[in-house]
């Protein structure tokens, strides 16, 4: 799939994610990347301290890149939040380029679980 092409999907998840979960406004990478977080979590929606929300969304990295193989799950805590394992690590690629592989693993991860 084209930059354009991800770039365009992209789009049109964010603008729904708003209209569900952030009162109309689209939400950003990082707002993507917490609600998946969430959802891997498991426990619901509810209020996370800051250091919460930075971990959802260090979830949320580890099971996308997961399915390129460069994290598997270790398994769950005593307070039930996944931990993963690095596998190996990612190639080095320009910031452009890792922003581009995160929306397309967001847009995939998203049609997996047949939101889109």
């Amino acid at each position: 799939m084209s930059y354009k092409e991800i770039g365009l999907k992209f789009k049109n998840l964010t603008i729904k994610l708003g209209e569900q979960f952030a009162d109309g406004e689209a939400v950003d990478l990082k707002g993507a990347l917490f609600l998946i977080g969430v959802q891997e979590l498991g426990q619901g929606s509810r209020k996370y301290s800051k250091r919460e929300k930075e971990e959802l969304m260090h979830i949320a990295v580890c099971r996308l890149m997961s399915e390129l193989g460069y994290y598997k799950l270790n398994g769950l805590d005593d307070q039930g939040w996944p931990h993963w394992d690095k596998v190996k690590s990612p190639p080095h690629m320009p910031l452009v380029e890792q922003e581009n592989l995160l929306k397309q693993l967001i847009v995939d991860y998203f049609e997996q679980i047949e939101y889109i």
